[in-house]
């Protein structure tokens, strides 16, 4: 009896030892061995790395007026640990969320299932925000939070929506301004480390390492939004008369190359940029390439000038409009006879200036092409510029010689064409184009300067002067532009009419790129403008620069000649009025 005593005694402290032995280990193992493991899931519980967002950069017009900028916005989390009736809490929110209650209760009943953070709808209005609060407060229910982040708009539509781009869901720009200056709009996000309670609420004394967010810089364009208004709303009454498969204006300032306006069609809206067609988001000034035709001209006529080969009042027999070499016929639009250099250019003959390109040389030629910037990419800050086609002469054909000074043969972008005649307009000094003016960070404190960058000087300021001289005869009756002259002002510019290249071999038939680049006043050029449209909707025989283009730079000069309050310098045209014949009045007063 006293024997069983013992034993029961000396078990149950040897189960007491035992049990006390796996309660310290299993101390050890939680306080020791699995500390950092359970305190970071005590952290993990309580704690939280809320991101603070960066405000993206504001992308604005040469005035200060935004062409990009940001709404505040809420995303709304769920957070699974303070959820207790998913069902309750899914009817209260869900009208607001404008989601199913249904499916918003099985989201809500599975979040504790995987990461206990579960994000539910991303840029709700901060008012829908609010109410959301309010809906929850009054319930007296919890775990829905709010993050802050922003919507990029435009709010100006479609206008200039190939040149400012778009952002994705990342906030990253795709294309445009939005992806060049990327580095400087995007800024950088902060964070904080927060301590919540048992209900969510944040411990603000507890509050750990916070890093604030830098916001990105803003972007200041060359880009004047009135003139931009003007550009884009007569492009779209061209391709609304003329049906075209696409067109593209641009407008420089030719003494520093700064780009005022630029627009393309087909177009797209960037605030839906998923509806966007590929062809739709193209910026056709930088990476279409297209014959130049006509336009081209002013290369071979200035480098012969320049070259002291001819003077402006050297004869060229044109052949009576019939030139066979090669093998081949080339042929004018209409037949002349004797002209000078400056009439060559004036009424744009092709065998004119193949004869002048003869006399010139092929090396000289494809000097001078590359000097005035084709077949390199002008370094504008857009995306996707390309740099053209100009073979160098070994690769010539031997008819290329009176083909390329037409300009079939090469292959420009717009931009390229726009800055060739810029150079002309400022006295053959050939400026880099440019289209941001400046960036400067949240305060206002400069951060990039961009100034006006000269490339070369092409020809002398002599030779610029005969050739504008030869140009404002080509927007004359005697010339092939006369309908882009401008009541009060002379114009100087270049017809362009190229036949389609056909990608199976040669050129289609009827199908041209219609274009005129020039600018005004001729004398002393406050703009240079290229109208491109290709492949218009024309009669047979119609599609000419002169006729199609022509009309549509005329209309937008005119328009901003008003608008830049230009001094006109012609004697204004008289037109039937009331009592007779009145004068147009145009104001005298000149902004710059």
């Amino acid at each position: 009896m006293r024997w069983n005593a013992q034993a029961r005694a000396v078990t149950v402290c040897f189960g007491l030892v035992g049990l006390f032995s796996v309660f310290s280990v299993r101390l050890i193992d939680l306080q020791i061995l699995q500390h950092e493991k359970f305190t970071t899931l005590a952290a993990e519980k309580h704690n939280h790395k809320q991101i603070i967002y960066a405000r993206r950069g504001i992308i604005r017009d040469a005035h200060n007026e935004p062409l990009a900028e940001n709404i505040p916005v809420k995303t709304v989390v769920a957070d699974a640990s303070h959820i207790r009736d998913a069902g309750a809490l899914a009817a209260a929110i869900a009208d607001k969320l404008e989601m199913d209650p249904r499916d918003l209760a099985d989201q809500l009943s599975q979040s504790g299932k995987g990461s206990k953070h579960l994000v539910l709808k991303t840029q709700i209005p901060e008012q829908t925000a609010e109410r959301i609060k309010e809906s929850l407060w009054t319930s007296n229910l919890r775990g829905i939070y709010f993050d802050q982040d922003f919507v990029r708009v435009y709010p100006n539509g479609q206008m200039l929506s190939q040149v400012i781009g778009f952002v994705d869901h990342d906030h990253k720009g795709t294309m445009g301004i939005e992806r060049t200056m990327q580095d400087f709009l995007q800024g950088r996000d902060g964070s904080r480390y927060i301590e919540t309670d048992r209900t969510g609420k944040e411990l603000v004394p507890y509050r750990g390492q916070e890093s604030p967010a830098k916001d990105g810089c803003d972007v200041k364009l060359t880009i004047d939004l009135g003139l931009q208004n003007i550009v884009e709303s007569e492009l779209d009454g061209a391709c609304a008369e003329f049906r075209p498969k696409d067109a593209t204006v641009i407008m420089m300032r030719p003494q520093t190359g700064e780009i005022l306006a630029m627009a393309s069609r087909p177009s797209f809206d960037p605030n839906k940029p998923g509806e966007a067609a590929p062809e739709q988001e193209k910026n056709r000034s930088v990476v279409d390439m297209v014959e130049p035709g006509s336009t081209f001209k002013i290369v071979t006529t200035s480098a012969v000038l320049q070259e002291k080969l001819v003077t402006p009042d050297t004869a060229v027999f044109c052949e009576n409009g019939h030139f066979q070499y090669a093998g081949r016929v080339l042929r004018d639009a209409h037949p002349m006879g004797v002209l000078t250099v400056h009439q060559v250019l004036m009424k744009s003959s092709n065998i004119g200036v193949a004869k002048l390109a003869l006399q010139l040389g092929e090396s000289k030629l494809y000097e001078y092409i590359r000097r005035f910037g084709f077949g390199q990419r002008t370094g504008v800050t857009l995306s996707g510029e390309i740099p053209g086609l100009i073979n160098p002469p070994y690769r010539w054909s031997k008819l290329d010689i009176t083909r390329i000074p037409m300009g079939q043969s090469v292959a420009v972008t717009p931009l390229q064409l726009v800055t060739a005649m810029s150079c002309i307009a400022n006295g053959g000094k050939l400026m880099k184009p440019m289209i941001v003016s400046d960036i400067t960070d949240p305060d206002g404190r400069p951060v990039a300067n961009f100034t006006p960058e000269t490339v070369r000087q092409v020809i002398s300021a002599e030779t610029a002067r005969k050739i504008t001289s030869a140009l404002k005869d080509v927007v004359t009756k005697q010339g092939t532009a006369q309908k882009a002259e401008v009541p009060g002002f002379r114009v100087a510019g270049k017809t362009g009419t190229a036949q389609k290249v056909d990608p199976r071999g040669g050129y289609m038939s009827g199908r041209y790129v219609t274009s005129f680049v020039g600018f005004m006043p001729a004398d002393d050029p406050k703009f240079t403008l290229l109208v491109l449209l290709d492949d218009p909707t024309m009669k047979e025989g119609a599609a000419f620069g002169g006729v199609v283009a022509g009309p549509v730079f005329a209309r937008i000069a005119g328009k901003a000649a008003r608008y830049l309050d230009l001094r006109p310098t012609e004697e204004i045209p008289t037109q039937p009025g009331a009592n007779g014949l009145k004068k147009v009045a145009l104001s005298t007063r000149n902004r710059d």
